[in-house]
């Protein structure tokens, strides 16, 4: 009877066991979206709080009404929901978590909904480490340049970019401190060394006009869906930025639907992720596709490894950000975060572990 019982309470430790190692590997999956917010001054790392015209409802999505304040910032990837007029205007404060720009996600940015944004910064009115995508929405992203030097300054900073679902972007940067390069779309490969891989603009049946004295959009390549260059006149994606017919590159450019033909314009036919007109809101996820590396995944701006590309039109340096100094971890967009991988890592010998006490409880 002893023996009975001894074998049956050692069948309820291999069960209990292996259940704690279905938990175990199952944790990872709950790390999608963005791991901390920073909105109205305050950092939260769980979603499901709201405040005036503002609500993080899960892990990467958050949705705006209304919402009118300071800068907004998230770790990791978020879909960011617009309805009604809202604006963000970088913070001030010296002990601002997020400084020089109205908007800053260290991961992937999905812009969409019937509303409006306008983000405001010193350096960038929008930066995104990886793609942002506008999807269908009206964008106004300004960069003012006021106390920066020696960096780009653009009303968009990204990877990646693209517009669709007829979405609406208008993108400005200025600035008239020493070595500032204005643009109004500078799209940088973040150290990333994927070349024209990244760097890359797609516009589907949308509306872009982007200006800066220094190109109106910094990037490596580009597509164009439904979509023409306005101006310049003759303007295709050079080397490093959009250039006119003679290969100047373009201080101002305006990029209309066009629903006849493709435009000259377009090149070798690649396309940044959600270039497809078929897509609509309920899957605007910019992870979808292959995307570009972002440096770092704290929401925090800090230096970005400086890289410099040189072409026969322009050349671009990865916008070096400063803020408090932080712990930097590096992301990709097809592998799981450094802190997945010690998930894996643990889970795999977990699971090992237990199989062995499987096999010997049965030849017990």
């Amino acid at each position: 009877m002893f023996a009975a019982e001894s074998h049956t309470s050692r069948h309820y430790i291999a069960i209990v066991g292996m259940a704690c190692l279905c938990v175990l590997l199952g944790g990872p999956s709950f790390a999608a979206g963005a791991e901390s917010l920073i909105i109205a001054g305050a950092t939260y790392y769980e979603p499901g709080v709201s405040g005036p015209g503002w609500a993080w409802t899960d892990a990467d999505h958050l949705e705006l009404n209304g919402y009118a304040g300071e800068a907004i910032g998230a770790e990791g990837d978020l879909v960011l929901t617009l309805a009604g007029q809202n604006s963000v205007t970088e913070s001030h404060a010296p002990d601002a978590d997020i400084t020089q720009c109205g908007m800053e996600v260290w991961g992937n940015l999905t812009l969409h909904g019937t509303g409006t944004l306008t983000a405001t910064g010193s350096q960038c009115g929008i930066h995104v480490s990886q793609a942002l995508v506008v999807d269908g929405c009206t964008v106004d992203a300004q960069a003012d340049g006021a106390d920066i030097t020696d960096e780009a300054v653009a009303g968009v900073i990204a990877g990646d970019m693209a517009v669709r679902g007829g979405g609406r972007v208008v993108a400005s940067g200025t600035g008239s401190g020493a070595g500032v390069r204005a643009y109004g779309v500078f799209l940088q490969d973040a150290g990333s060394g994927d070349g024209r891989a990244g760097c890359r603009l797609s516009v589907d049946a949308s509306w872009l006009d982007a200006a800066g004295a220094d190109g109106g959009i910094a990037c490596a390549g580009g597509s164009l869906v439904s979509a023409r260059f306005m101006t310049p006149a003759g303007g295709t994606f050079g080397a490093g930025c959009v250039v006119d017919a003679s290969g100047a590159v373009a201080p101002h450019v305006v990029i209309e639907p066009d629903v006849a033909t493709p435009p000259a314009g377009e090149t070798d036919g690649d396309n940044v992720p959600g270039d497809s007109s078929s897509k609509s809101p309920a899957d605007a996820n910019p992870a979808a596709g292959e995307l570009t590396t972002g440096p770092t995944a704290n929401p925090a701006l800090k230096p970005a490894a400086t890289t410099t590309k040189t072409s026969t039109t322009v050349t671009k340096t990865t916008v070096a950000k400063t803020t408090k100094p932080k712990t930097a971890t590096t992301t990709t967009a097809t592998l799981p975060k450094t802190g997945e991988n010690c998930w894996i890592a643990a889970s795999a010998a977990l699971f090992l572990l237990g199989t062995v006490l499987l096999v010997a409880v049965r030849r017990c």
